[in-house]
């Protein structure tokens, strides 16, 4: 559990120094951001490493059919995350899609897993992203951003089925079954 506790801490510390102390960021000029992405990378290969070390300890039983509300809102958080980047109608309509496709792949992932390790993983990114739109929002007011038309929403919804479906394949090869309804 210490090593996975270390991920999701490194994961916090790479994306939040910039919004928390933007004086020491600053200064550390282009190197910093070298610097950000190595955190971030080890923090998500300790936050692996960590979460399939720890063994699977269930607090609560499910609901049945958590496992479709989880299949649900997955292939939504795949579309709202990627609508940051398609910058297509939904993009005007979301401020902070990414995070907001991490809060929503979290909390479905804790409808379906509740054990420490899934708590620890899930909950800590999850909140992660609400703390990072607060800060964000902090800010400034958001500027909307004009649509780059409804087309590039079309093709955002064609590339996340596949995105989904390539995410479900490798949640088969680890032997998580997302069809199965429940799986805990």
């Amino acid at each position: 559990m210490t090593v996975l506790i270390l991920g999701v801490m490194l994961w916090y510390a790479s994306h939040l120094f910039k919004r928390l102390a933007p004086g020491p960021r600053a200064t550390m000029g282009n190197a910093g951001k070298g610097v950000m992405t190595a955190l971030s990378l080890a923090g998500l290969v300790l936050m692996v490493i960590g979460y399939r070390a720890v063994p699977n300890m269930p607090n609560l039983i499910p609901l049945p059919g958590n496992g479709h509300l989880n299949n649900t809102l997955m292939l939504i958080a795949v579309i709202v995350f990627g609508a940051g980047m398609s910058k297509g109608w939904l993009w005007t309509k979301i401020r902070h899609p990414m995070l907001w496709g991490t809060l929503l792949w979290a909390l479905a992932h804790l409808s379906v897993r509740n054990d420490a390790a899934s708590i620890v993983l899930f909950g800590g990114l999850g909140l992660w992203a609400i703390l990072s739109m607060a800060l964000i929002n902090r800010a400034g007011p958001w500027m909307r951003p004009a649509s780059g038309g409804i087309k590039r929403d079309g093709v955002l919804v064609v590339i996340a089925l596949v995105m989904y479906g390539l995410i479900t394949g490798i949640h088969m090869m680890f032997g998580y079954n997302p069809f199965m309804g429940n799986y805990v």
